[in-house]
């Protein structure tokens, strides 16, 4: 008999929703062939962002989460620096702890935590090749300025736009439409390769906690 898991997420901006909704899923998808027995991941379901202490809406969203029945909540937070060292230290772990400390509430408990190194753009540029074609570029990644390490940008969003800026040097007058980021985030989730996304440290950390999630579930 099929088990099923239910997710839901959480992001900092709408953005990194369009691209981080597919990888999540596959992501889920990929840990369930770990699984003894056949495990189905059902679609995923957003839970709007809120405002206030990072703590304080993680908690609201965990319990948001389970009124939705939801059995893992994934929560996104970007490093925004070099390292994902204080993102856990000053917001993953005192929420995470905050949540599975919560009793006056019925909360979703599974939680877990997304943090790219520097920001979700990074992840975009660790396929380079299906960045190229979503752009629609022969330029070489030297060409683009996107030859560097993904998570070795400072703002990985301003390399992708400025290589999309260069790109558009080559487009005809015809090509009237002009391209912007914004276009790229949802195709990049769906077809993004997860293989290259294991070459960043960011990404194994989510896909340990994903294992860890369904550990907790009794179904690996």
């Amino acid at each position: 008999m099929s088990r099923q898991v239910i997710i839901g997420f959480t992001t900092e901006g709408q953005t990194d929703t369009r691209f981080l909704e597919s990888i999540i899923h596959r992501s889920f998808e990929d840990v369930a062939f770990e699984c003894s027995g056949q495990v189905e991941v059902l679609p995923i379901q957003y839970i709007e962002r809120q405002k206030g202490s990072f703590v304080a809406v993680v908690t609201d969203y965990a319990q948001h989460a389970e009124k939705l029945g939801m059995m893992v909540l994934c929560v996104h937070a970007d490093a925004d620096a070099k390292s994902d060292i204080d993102t856990f230290n000053n917001k993953i772990i005192p929420a995470f702890i905050a949540v599975r400390n919560e009793h006056g509430k019925t909360v979703c408990k599974n939680l877990v935590a997304i943090v790219p190194v520097q920001m979700t753009e990074a992840w975009m540029l660790s396929d380079k090749d299906l960045l190229r074609s979503e752009i629609g570029t022969g330029k070489s990644d030297v060409e683009l300025g996107i030859h560097k390490s993904p998570e070795g940008y400072a703002d990985p969003k301003q390399a992708i736009e400025a290589a999309i800026r260069v790109a558009g040097q080559d487009f005809t007058k015809r090509r009237r439409h002009k391209l912007t980021i914004a276009e790229l985030y949802l195709p990049l989730g769906q077809k993004i390769s997860l293989a290259k996304l294991e070459i960043l440290p960011s990404y194994p950390k989510f896909k340990e906690a994903v294992q860890v999630a369904f550990k907790k579930l009794g179904y690996l």
